[in-house]
């Protein structure tokens, strides 16, 4: 089967076993079907579909059985988050008690649930949504892991750690998946042409609450003020790193990882398929 370019130890690294996806979520059944090469798949332009999908990959975990969450928010594509946390346990392979601050986790949660059962990781996760967080603390209670997973609200959406950190806080690294958007404008006309492609109804298509998908300034503005807030609170955490979807935000981080006295920053690159991404890490 062909590799999909993930990390080397990614479950999903291989493709979808669907007999056995089936039996982890039997509601996945109704959208498996056969394509036109004969391949057994879903239709990825359906988000019922992905979502059902996306459930039984996570239900491979034994420690994971229940992940509601309502439809407009994200549904996270589980074998790129996975990747995140893989390519974030190879940086801190030589830390022995792990405890990992999660930046704007969101209604699933996802990051704390993969770092969990992949690693036995302790998470502190931060959302400014409370709804998200709602549903967050529903996911973990009913999987029961009340005490491998905290969550906290940012009451400040100019903030990210301001306001979220504690005195007696430390932390071997933080983790993140800015927003990509500067508006709910710029987000909704690239769904458009992300449906248009996907020859799919765009309304139905579009998922994802505003915090989930834009912040004010875009995801160049988010990683800046992480970068600067990262610097106020240097001892509270090892290593502090993100996703980073455009390669220009990177150099532009660099200039400023200079002036703030950065120490060792590194760019960890990632890819699924024929999409291309990085991980951007630094430490004071």
């Amino acid at each position: 089967m062909k590799d999909k370019g993930l990390h080397p130890k990614n479950k999903f690294n291989k493709g979808y076993d669907f007999k056995t996806l089936i039996l982890q979520n039997p509601l996945l059944k109704v959208h498996v079907l056969e394509n036109k090469h004969g391949i057994t798949t879903i239709d990825f332009s359906d988000p019922k579909a992905v979502k059902e999908l996306n459930k039984a990959l996570l239900f491979s975990y034994d420690k994971l059985s229940v992940w509601d969450f309502p439809d407009e928010n994200l549904c996270p594509p589980i074998p790129g988050r996975l990747d995140y946390i893989h390519h974030l346990a190879d940086l801190l392979s030589n830390e022995k008690k792990i405890k990992i601050l999660d930046i704007g986790t969101g209604a699933t949660c996802i990051y704390p649930l993969l770092g969990v059962s992949e690693y036995n990781w302790d998470y502190v996760a931060t959302d400014i949504d409370l709804d998200s967080l709602d549903t967050a603390q529903d996911i973990i209670d009913d999987n029961s892991l009340h005490h491998k997973i905290e969550l906290r609200q940012q009451f400040d959406e100019q903030h990210i750690l301001k306001g979220i950190l504690e005195k007696e806080d430390t932390f071997t690294a933080t983790m993140c998946n800015p927003p990509f958007y500067k508006s709910a404008e710029e987000a909704r006309g690239a769904n458009r042409r992300k449906s248009r492609n996907l020859g799919n109804n765009a309304i139905r298509n579009f998922s994802g609450n505003h915090n989930e998908l834009w912040y004010i300034g875009g995801e160049k503005a988010f990683l800046h003020t992480y970068l600067y807030e990262s610097s106020l609170f240097a001892s509270k955490s090892i290593w502090f790193t993100s996703l980073v979807s455009k390669k220009e935000n990177v150099t532009s981080l660099e200039s400023s990882f200079k002036k703030l006295k950065v120490k060792e920053f590194k760019v960890i690159p990632m890819q699924q398929g024929n999409k291309v991404t990085r991980i951007v890490c630094w430490k004071f």
